[in-house]
């Protein structure tokens, strides 16, 4: 199911969510959040890498979501050193289908640089298949292992601290029309809740999920829907629904 058709089909559960949250009676506590810092096989080659600080990830113009999505985790691994000895160490292409819809992407590597296409036009070293809505989990494989092997731990990039995830949303999502004035993030976990607060003024938004839901939600590894379907809570209007939702297609596919 593509996270449009589910959009649609959770909205429907949007009040229930809020008549939850709304009627929680336990006080969260609060702390200071953190700021944010198959097709013929081809050869491949693995030369000495290079300081992840050189690599570069690039995608086309007018990219579709499946090419934004890979682009922004990709850019997201860089700056968080995962997988730091395969950029640079590999050259090559994978393709990356989806398990459940037509969406489709080439990834090349060449010279330090990493580039995500839409479509498979071309032979491949590899190809895998993955559930885009859970985290880029691996359904198949073929082709050349290792290359694909690492383009997957690579995708699978581990979340950050939640808070430090929610300082960057907030950020990243100032300019969306109709975003509220506050977010409150409660992170409900085994030692407790703990709440973070962005913004000032009197339209508030909501949020409560476990640290790693809350996380995936901010970072754009989940869509809002998606986290929804995992066990989020929100408390909030409509509209203000609305303008969370495309604050997490921004999130999920840097636009």
């Amino acid at each position: 199911m593509t996270e449009q058709i589910r959009a649609a089909g959770l909205a429907a559960q949007y009040a229930l969510q809020v008549d939850h949250v709304a009627s929680e009676a336990a006080t969260p506590r609060t702390t200071t959040p953190a700021m944010p810092m198959m097709k013929e096989q081809m050869e491949t080659t693995a030369p000495t890498a290079t300081p992840i600080a050189d690599h570069r990830v690039t995608i086309e113009d007018d990219a579709t979501p499946i090419v934004r999505l890979i682009g922004r985790t990709l850019r997201d691994a860089v700056q968080q050193r995962h997988a730091p000895y395969a950029f640079g160490s590999y050259s090559g292409s994978v393709a990356v289908r989806s398990h459940a819809t037509p969406q489709a992407a080439t990834v090349t590597f060449a010279d330090d640089a990493v580039t995500v296409t839409g479509g498979v036009f071309a032979p491949t070293d590899a190809t895998v298949v993955v559930d885009l809505d859970a985290r880029f989990t691996s359904v198949a494989m073929e082709g050349d292992a290792e290359i694909a092997d690492w383009l997957l731990r690579a995708l699978q990039v581990p979340q950050p601290e939640w808070r430090t995830a929610a300082a960057r949303f907030w950020e990243i999502t100032r300019d969306v029309r109709g975003i509220p004035d506050v977010l409150v993030a409660v992170a409900s976990g085994p030692d407790g809740r703990e709440e973070a607060r962005f913004g000032a003024g009197t339209n508030v938004y909501r949020v409560v999920g476990t640290p790693d839901v809350l996380a995936g939600l901010f970072t754009g590894s989940d869509f809002l829907f998606t986290a929804l379907a995992r066990g989020l809570r929100v408390q909030g209007t409509l509209a203000q629904l609305s303008a969370m939702t495309a604050a997490s297609w921004k999130a999920r596919f840097d636009v």
